[in-house]
């Protein structure tokens, strides 16, 4: 396994912002020459960075056989959009080091939760405007999210939003209304977007579950194939909702929603 951190700073990023790999090594006995790769993006309020949505997620997709990334991108005081820059940085290298890597660079799949999904959710939405490509100094279309997953993502700066998300995330622009409305994700879709996968608790008070389902209805409305998935019991910021990934508290195991990560695998093998 290739397990490095590699630095993603660029125009805003505070000094942390970093890729962590872990990419499987090239076997001469399995007859695999190139494997999709899923970026993960913890949660965290754009206020911190979970490390339960970081590196034993990126394990479990390793151990069904794709290469695997943390993200751990700039939150506040760094704003919008130092974050979509990042990760465009990321798909980027990744995208740049396909051979070298053994990466399908048509293969590259984004995974945010919480807040991490709000971040990834407007990456998809946003990765060919505000002259990303310019300030990576590359072609708009190396910038390119080939799959969408999100796990109880934040996405309205509405009624039911995550105010506090949304606060981090624009510092001193949460008072201009136009912005606000802009990271309201539900109303950004577009063509651009890629094919998605989501899930979310009914009992999620933090992030309620109508951000996943304005969402998956915009998705719906413009044409772009999706996979969502509810389930009825438990907390915000489940990530794998086992042992592994448990709270302090305790308070983070759910079998049923344990489920999610055997869904986004037979969805990644149909779409990637």
């Amino acid at each position: 396994m290739i397990h490095e951190k590699i630095s993603m700073r660029c125009e805003g990023s505070q000094e942390y912002a970093a890729l962590e790999t872990y990419l499987i090594s090239d076997s001469r006995e399995i007859p695999v020459e190139k494997r999709p790769l899923v970026i993960v993006c913890p949660g965290g309020g754009y206020h911190f960075t979970s490390e339960r949505e970081g590196e034993m997620v990126a394990l479990q997709f390793a151990a069904r056989g794709y290469h695997a990334a943390v993200l751990w991108y700039s939150f506040a005081p760094s704003v919008f959009p130092t974050a979509n820059l990042e990760l465009g940085k990321a798909i980027l290298t990744a995208r740049r080091h396909a051979e070298e890597w053994h990466v399908d660079p048509d293969k590259i799949v984004v995974l945010g939760f919480s807040a991490g999904g709000h971040m990834v959710a407007s990456y998809c939405m946003f990765w060919r405007k505000g002259g990303m490509a310019e300030k990576l100094g590359c072609g708009s279309e190396e910038l390119r999210p080939n799959g969408l997953m999100l796990g109880y993502p934040v996405i309205t700066s509405g009624e039911y939003a995550n105010q506090g998300s949304i606060k981090n995330l624009l510092g001193a622009q949460y008072e201009d209304p136009e912005m606000r409305e802009r990271m309201s994700l539900e109303k950004q879709v577009s063509s651009d977007v890629p094919r998605t996968f989501l899930w979310h608790t009914f009992e999620d008070t933090c992030v309620p579950i109508q951000n996943s389902l304005y969402l998956f209805q915009a998705l719906v409305e413009h044409g772009i194939p999706a996979e969502y998935h509810v389930f009825e019991k438990g907390p915000h910021g489940l990530s794998l909702a086992n042992k592994n990934t448990d709270d302090r508290n305790h308070t983070m195991q759910e079998p049923a929603c344990a489920t999610w990560i055997d869904l986004a695998d037979k969805w990644l093998e149909r779409t990637v």
